[in-house]
């Protein structure tokens, strides 16, 4: 690392913008700093600290590994800094809880946890709806304090702590002949048309996987992105569906265990090294309390 200077707070306030954006000319607009001037104190950063902080593909700019460590290490500066301006002042030094995750998270497993700590109005909330990929990234930038995802491998720099496993459900009419049955296997199948994610998604990868592996014929009768619009689709009559077990089924559709798929680890994802406030602290336990005992793994089992 350079100098005294290295770590100076407009260079960091301003390296911030620039992440955020992406885009020299929107982040010096924001600031109300000529371009010029922003790029002098992104590249007098750089230098300080002898690392590149993003690199170019074409036009489009990227943080590299190092201008991400950076951008969670300047946010939580902020965020440190003006809680200690706050408390000097006598005034709430707390400022928001940033929590990620997908939308199904949100819809069937955080909800009470949520509804609970927004009660309290000790803070703010501030909900922030990515995939997986997108909550890991937001989690490891210090966008947000906490995410939670399903995950294979915990993530470079991340905290991971597990909630829950949730088992993996085919979804079907209720004259389908899977429905007269009280777990469905790979096999049965065969020759079937599914709604599922686009090809390259995760669960899109982990159902083709299965299947092949399994020797099972399939065909692709909508894609769909999220948890909703599979079902909805699903219902519509234009496929079966193989979604996680804490979905609410649709109307005239039934969902039974589909064995030969692993359950999805749901786990919560924080930040390494990150300063925990109490806020973020108060939130964590809730979830871990909340979801642990959804015990959403059997909630569409078959009595």
């Amino acid at each position: 690392m350079g100098g005294s200077e290295s770590l100076r707070s407009d260079w960091l306030g301003a390296f911030v913008s620039f992440a955020e954006h992406l885009n020299f000319t929107r982040a010096a607009k924001a600031l109300h700093l000529s371009q010029p001037a922003l790029h002098v104190q992104i590249t007098k950063l750089s230098e300080a600290l002898g690392v590149a902080l993003y690199t170019r593909h074409g036009r489009a700019l990227e943080l590299t590994g190092e201008g991400t460590k950076l951008l969670a290490f300047a946010r939580e500066t902020q965020e440190r800094s003006r809680g200690f301006v706050a408390d000097l002042r006598g005034e709430s030094g707390e400022g928001p809880v940033v929590l990620c995750a997908g939308e199904g998270t949100y819809l069937y497993l955080l909800g009470d946890a949520i509804r609970t700590f927004s009660n309290r109005k000790a803070t703010t909330l501030r909900i922030l709806t990515r995939d997986r990929s997108g909550t890991v990234d937001a989690v490891r930038s210090g966008e947000a304090h906490l995410g939670v995802a399903s995950l294979d491998v915990a993530p470079d720099g991340i905290i991971v702590e597990p909630l829950c496993d949730v088992e993996q459900v085919v979804v079907v009419p209720h004259s389908h002949p899977i429905a007269k049955k009280r777990a469905a296997n790979l096999a049965d199948l065969e020759g079937a048309a599914l709604v599922v994610p686009p090809s390259g998604r995760p669960h899109r990868a982990m159902i083709s996987r299965a299947l092949q592996g399994a020797g099972v014929s399939w065909t692709v009768a909508a894609e769909a992105s999220g948890w909703e619009l599979i079902l909805h689709f699903a219902a519509l009559g234009m496929g079966s569906a193989i979604v996680n077990g804490f979905c609410r089924i649709p109307k005239g559709m039934i969902a039974r265990p589909l064995r030969g798929l692993p359950p999805v680890r749901y786990s919560l994802l924080a930040r390494m090294g990150a300063h925990r406030r109490a806020n973020v602290e108060a939130l964590r336990q809730l979830i871990v309390e909340r979801v642990r005992a959804i015990r959403p793994s059997s909630r569409n089992r078959p009595a």
